[in-house]
């Protein structure tokens, strides 16, 4: 989720684009679509869900080729909060990445919530006696755990990404194969009456809630985009480990989603008791290959739910550490652990916003979760980026730009509309839940955040504002600051 702290002597650029294509697919795809497929079917009625992950692929792809500009023109340590820096501080200073910081803050962990939420849908596969108080006991202790591994400080990090991604290749595979081996293009093909009718209400409200768990799949794609500093010629690596992971993964969802419509009739995925709405990929398994091969897959998924809930949080809690050595967040999130070298305060705060996500989406529901961590990143991250894109080319002409987004400005144009669709239709994806509110309560308390630090740190509004134009060709903090009154 973040660069590393820079070694003596600054990074080394060493990621190619396989390793930097690999980064980026390990972290697109981990528990969420073994969950959401479920969901999908559920927002439209039917097998014509794919649509969902179309539309998530449309949409992430016109966004990556947003962070794909951004990222080749500031190929530094920090992503967003580096480009929002650089595009907003003539006039706000440093608010609008303080607030990217305090937004990530709250949608990173919930990401991670929601492989937790994942973990224990699976284990109640393996365990049908699981009740509610014990399902939230052992979601609570697997965080306990990641928290306590990452707190003695792992070592040999690469070797456990290893594992993951060869877990997760694994479980995906093992599934796609099973039910291509009795695949059912009837079951697969076979769509409710009124299923395409666009001018029906009920198709927008289900393609807006199928493109939020659509782009919350393929959540992941601009990793690399934060490790610029040590990616091989980033002018062309980023753009394109962004735009292969992206189509590299929409062709696995699709081979997963259809080859489990074509194993698993989509009715059993809309009751909430039945096994195939909870543990989709054991459902397919014991009906293609029998209960042992179902009980087999399910603790490879569990793996790399846990897996993937480790490696989010371990690169989640740089997030506020890099921002807050940067000097755009509160300076304690700076301090690391005086033995192990890891951001400690970072890492708690996470834990803990991670431990109340997982209640709140087994208290509600996973597709809730989804729809809060989602409208939270929206305004300051996703929205405000795209603004960032296009005040950059218009502020910083002379801005090295080895790669400039094709067809500009149509995919920005797309993307924008795409999260806005996301955003306005929320609260009606979420009744009762009020996801918009929160994210806007959420927001202006991050505003009086960034006020009660501004004063501390005397910078504007309350102090000189700090103009610090990066070239995109020094190396990552190399900077030219001019205080302005």
């Amino acid at each position: 989720m973040s660069g590393s702290p820079p070694p003596p002597g600054g990074f080394v650029r060493r990621v190619g684009l396989f390793q930097a294509t690999a980064i980026n697919m390990s972290q697109m795809c981990g528990i969420g679509p073994f969950v959401t497929i479920p969901l999908m079917v559920a927002a439209f009625g039917g097998p014509q869900a794919v649509i969902g992950f179309v539309a998530g692929a449309v949409l992430a792809l016109c966004d990556g080729l947003v962070w794909a500009e951004l990222g080749a023109s500031l190929p530094g340590s920090g992503g967003s909060y580096v480009y929002l820096r650089q595009a907003f501080q003539y006039r706000t200073g440093r608010l609008m990445p303080f607030l990217f910081v305090w937004t990530a803050m709250l949608f990173i962990p919930l990401i991670m919530s929601t492989g937790v939420v994942g973990f224990v849908q699976y284990l109640g596969y393996l365990a049908p006696g699981l009740g509610q108080t014990a399902g939230d006991l052992i979601g609570l202790g697997v965080i306990a755990l990641v928290v306590i591994l990452l707190w003695r400080g792992i070592e040999h990090i690469a070797r456990i990404t290893a594992v993951m991604w060869t877990v997760m290749i694994a479980s995906v595979l093992l599934v796609i194969v099973a039910a291509a081996t009795h695949f059912s293009p009837h079951m697969a093909f076979t769509y409710p009456a009124g299923a395409f009718n666009v001018t029906s209400n009920h198709f927008w409200l289900g393609f807006a809630a199928g493109l939020t768990i659509g782009i919350y799949d393929y959540l992941g794609y601009n990793t690399t985009a934060y490790m610029g500093a040590e990616i091989k010629e980033p002018g062309r690596t980023l753009p394109r480990s962004i735009l292969l992971s992206i189509l590299g993964i929409m062709a696995i969802y699709l081979l997963l989603q259809i080859g489990t419509l074509g194993v698993v009739d989509w009715h059993r995925m809309t009751d909430p008791d039945d096994i195939a709405s909870s543990s989709v990929a054991s459902a397919v398994l014991e009906e293609t290959w029998g209960k042992g091969a179902a009980d087999t897959v399910t603790v490879l998924i569990l793996i790399t739910a846990f897996a993937s809930v480790f490696a989010g949080l371990l690169g989640g809690s740089r997030v506020p550490y890099d921002a807050a050595r940067d000097r755009v967040f509160f300076r304690p999130y700076g301090k690391l652990h005086p033995r192990h070298r890891f951001p400690m305060l970072g890492l708690a705060t996470m834990g803990v916003i991670t431990a109340v996500g997982f209640l709140i989406g087994r208290h509600t529901d996973l597709a809730t979760l989804i729809q809060l961590l989602t409208t939270v990143m929206v305004i300051v991250q996703a929205l405000a980026q795209i603004v960032a894109l296009t005040v950059l080319r218009r502020r910083r002409p002379d801005l090295p730009r080895p790669y400039r987004m094709w067809l500009y400005p149509l995919p920005s144009v797309v993307a924008f509309v795409g999260w806005c669709v996301i955003y306005g239709y929320a609260d009606k994806n979420s009744p009762g839940r009020h996801p918009i509110e929160w994210s806007l309560a959420w927001l202006a308390l991050g505003g009086v955040a960034f006020l009660i630090w501004a004063r501390l740190e005397k910078v504007w509004p309350f102090g000189p504002k700090e103009i610090r134009e990066e070239t995109g060709a020094e190396p990552a903090g190399a900077v030219t600051a001019t205080p302005l009154a």
